[in-house]
């Protein structure tokens, strides 16, 4: 349903808003279910939160659920899905939410989704949800500088050598 370019623009001042004034389980809540998120309850909302601007009605925040500090959830790729983040459901620090089109996403009941994880599909009720955390991945023999080209970057990767003496 196409809505008003008024509306559009209420939205997103109110989304504005909502990233950066205090309040994350009074003011921003309120100023998200004003622009039609659907919150259940009290939640946590974290700042410079982004919760969907063209879809909000598409996000569902259940009772009790934390979304922290920079977190994006987008209920929009290429035509509208939906969020669902169940009761008690934690989203840790910068997770990255994105349902694909026609879909629901839900974020199970009680489920924890670890830092600085991107989700695009379901996560099942009582789960640690992430990924593991960051390894090294190759040695930097050319430093990417102002002055460094990303393909003198890229031809500068050295793979390293496995501990286990099998290599990589």
């Amino acid at each position: 349903m196409k809505k008003s370019v008024l509306r559009g623009i209420i939205n997103r001042f109110l989304g504005l808003l909502a990233r950066f004034l205090p309040g994350a389980t009074t003011i921003r809540p309120a100023l998200h279910r004003l622009r039609g998120v659907k919150i259940m309850g009290k939640v946590f909302i974290g700042d410079d939160v982004y919760l969907e601007n063209e879809y909000p009605e598409n996000i569902e925040i259940q009772e009790g659920a934390q979304v922290t500090l920079r977190c994006v959830l987008i209920a929009h790729t290429r035509g509208p899905g939906k969020i669902v983040i169940g009761k008690n459901a934690f989203i840790g620090t910068n997770c990255v939410i994105s349902a694909s089109p026609g879909r629901t996403l839900t974020i199970g009941e009680g489920a924890v989704v670890t830092a600085s994880t991107v989700v695009s599909s379901d996560v099942p009720s009582h789960t640690l949800f992430g990924v593991p955390k960051g390894q090294p991945l190759a040695m930097v023999t050319v430093p990417l500088t102002m002055e460094t080209s990303y393909e003198q970057f890229l031809d500068g990767l050295k793979p390293l050598r496995s501990t286990n003496g099998k290599g990589k």
